[in-house]
């Protein structure tokens, strides 16, 4: 897909239809947060791909807002593995975190998927089920899957700033 076209058309899809990702898209989803950019090339991230039957029920109980998906990953970060600046001191672990979760969300919406990024999920509850998630800095929840018909962008997804509230010309 043209990229002006992807990014105009995804939009934070918060209903899903029956049908499911292949486990072949998943894994190209994963593939493009895996080769996303990281500050100094660090990749203090880690993708967590939810996919057994009891994964799945952990999440419906971590998080309401699964939209009907049934597949899910999980990203987050270690910020002992970021880079930091040197002048402020400023770590970029949470930015890389960033930058991989996009890239995987902009795969999504090629692939003819959609997704919609949630914050709003019980991180602790997660952890405490998954000693492996115990390190990691908890930043998006992708539920995945198909658009159901009817399915449509929220009112907020037409709000913009204008350009001239976003850019300041030095």
């Amino acid at each position: 897909m043209e990229f002006q076209n992807l990014i105009e058309k995804r939009y934070s899809c918060r209903k899903f239809s029956d049908k499911r990702a292949t486990a072949e898209q998943i894994e190209k989803i994963i593939e493009a947060g895996r080769i996303a950019p990281t500050a100094v090339n660090t990749q203090p991230v880690k993708i967590f791909w939810l996919k057994s039957e009891e994964a799945k029920e952990n999440i419906r109980k971590s998080c309401s807002y699964t939209f009907g998906a049934d597949d899910f990953l999980v990203i987050g970060y270690k910020e002992d593995e970021g880079w930091v600046r040197s002048f402020d001191k400023r770590n970029f672990a949470d930015i890389d975190a960033g930058i991989v979760a996009t890239h995987m969300l902009l795969k999504i919406e090629d692939l003819g998927l959609s997704t919609t990024w949630v914050g709003y999920f019980d991180a602790p509850y997660l952890q405490t089920l998954y000693p492996q998630m115990k390190e990691y800095n908890l930043i998006a929840l992708f539920p995945i899957g198909y658009a159901a018909e009817d399915a449509s962008p929220s009112e907020r997804h037409f709000k913009r700033k204008a350009k001239e509230e976003l850019v300041e010309i030095l």
